[in-house]
């Protein structure tokens, strides 16, 4: 079964207040901050991640070039806070994934550079440092990388004997999350779209999965962990049970997607999520009940979903774990749930649900939660252009305010908090994309509007004053 609008709609005791309404912003080729809010952007397509990066030319890409460059597409992945330097300076490490490349958008005359594009795709992690009262990029920083299609990993888990010793690269990185134990978490989506793009590439086995990595490290290994899964995969949140025990969640991109659960094995260092249970959400009157998988579950949990009678979900989008209300907030063309750990352990049986009133939002591509406790949504068109911009809103006491609209086409890719609350990173993904648009005649030519230079996607911060 479909826990689609019309279930929502059906179901009285999921739904929310109705939230009052507000106007969206209509659809302009430049984007535009709410009143009291000023937008900074922090990072383009193109721009120096490694330093060793050379000067963006987009009308003369190639491999070695993209492989230290901000990536094409933009969706943030997660926020990381390593421990506070004896400077005291506050420093956090963005990880963004880059899922796409638009060969009609990213290259001159629409002619696909497939080298190119495997290394405009994957991750990029970039260090922001509080200078001035303000959170900058910080040039060349030392946690800076890329991870691309030839970057290098390994398999650890039940299947890593499978897929042999080392594996190369990292495709269609969807989304991603910090870890209360210190990692980073990257989830790879489909790599079908890529198989015939790239030779050698998105066939097999060694697509598809979580992947681990040591966001501090700037030689860590990333690691895919193939205890949680190998399928397309939208997003991922972490937690820890009450117990200590890692809990990843993790939902199944497509149209009936699913939400995956896994519950580590034992509470330990190191390696956590070498070993533990699978279990899948099925909706059941008004609560998700987490339904264990079989052992051997993780060599197609979508399959082992379906034998289970799981609850498929109308096209997941984002996931993220919100600490201060301990709840799981998840989003997609359904709209948007928050889903809270009955008796408060996010190991435990079920959830309750409660489904936030956005249904005329249109499709939900990411949230979060701020620390007063506002859900903060990104709404998502694919390209598609109607009356209004997609749009960055907060949700509180039942009432949404738009804090940032994006340009003509684009999409609200993720959004993240500072550790100091007072900034919000938004990623806009694809601008002047819309269908039928190319590198020579984008929709528009944010953020630079210079002539001749194609859009690119970004990282902004919003920040009051």
């Amino acid at each position: 079964m479909s826990f689609s609008r019309r279930s929502l709609l059906a179901a009285p005791a999921l739904l929310a207040l109705p939230a009052r309404a507000q106007s969206l912003p209509a659809v302009a080729q430049d984007d535009a901050a709410a009143p009291g809010w000023r937008r900074t952007t922090l990072i383009r397509w193109g721009d120096r991640v490694t330093f060793d990066a050379p000067p963006f030319d987009p009308r003369m890409l190639d491999a070695e070039a993209a492989s230290a460059q901000f990536g094409w597409d933009a969706r943030i992945a997660a926020l990381v806070l390593p421990p506070r330097a004896a400077d005291g300076v506050p420093r956090a490490v963005l990880a963004v994934a880059h899922p796409t490349v638009n060969a009609a958008m990213a290259f001159p005359g629409g002619r696909d550079r497939p080298e190119a594009a495997a290394e405009m795709q994957g991750a990029s992690l970039v260090n922001l440092e509080l200078q001035g009262g303000r959170w900058i990029i910080v040039d060349g920083g030392f946690q800076a990388r890329r991870l691309a299609a030839h970057t290098l990993c390994r398999a650890a888990g039940p299947l890593a004997e499978e897929l042999g010793g080392a594996l190369r690269g990292v495709l269609a990185v969807s989304g991603g999350a910090a870890t209360p134990w210190g990692t980073l978490l990257l989830t790879e989506g489909d790599p079908a779209p890529w198989a015939g793009r790239l030779p050698g590439f998105g066939r097999g086995q060694g697509f598809g999965w979580l992947v681990e990595l040591d966001p501090l490290d700037p030689q860590s290994i990333p690691v895919k962990q193939t205890a949680l899964g190998r399928y397309p995969k939208a997003d991922a949140a972490a937690t820890l049970a009450r117990d200590g025990r890692a809990v990843v969640f993790l939902a199944e991109q497509g149209q009936a997607g699913y939400l995956f659960r896994f519950v580590a094995a034992r509470p330990e260092t190191g390696q956590v999520l070498g070993a533990g249970a699978l279990s899948v959400a099925q909706r059941q009157d008004g609560r998700l009940v987490w339904l264990p998988l079989p052992d051997g579950a993780a060599g197609n949990a979508p399959e082992a979903a379906r034998a289970a009678n799981a609850t498929p979900f109308a096209g997941p989008q984002g996931l993220s774990w919100d600490g201060r209300g301990n709840r799981l907030l998840f989003c997609g063309e359904f709209g948007a749930l928050s889903l809270s750990p009955e008796g408060g352990d996010a190991g435990g049986p079920s959830m309750g649900v409660l489904a936030l009133p956005v249904q005329a939002l249109g499709r939900i591509g990411a949230i979060a939660a701020d620390a007063r406790g506002r859900v903060l949504l990104g709404t998502l068109g694919e390209g598609r252009v109607g009356a209004r911009a997609q749009a960055l809103l907060a949700l509180e006491g039942g009432a949404f305010s738009t804090l940032y609209a994006a340009p003509r086409a684009a999409d609200l890719g993720g959004v993240a908090v500072s550790p100091d609350g007072g900034t919000l990173f938004a990623g806009v993904r694809r601008p002047g994309a819309e269908q039928g648009a190319s590198f020579e005649r984008p929709a528009t030519r944010w953020p630079e509007f210079t002539p001749g230079q194609p859009p690119r996607s970004a990282i902004v911060s919003l920040v009051r004053g």
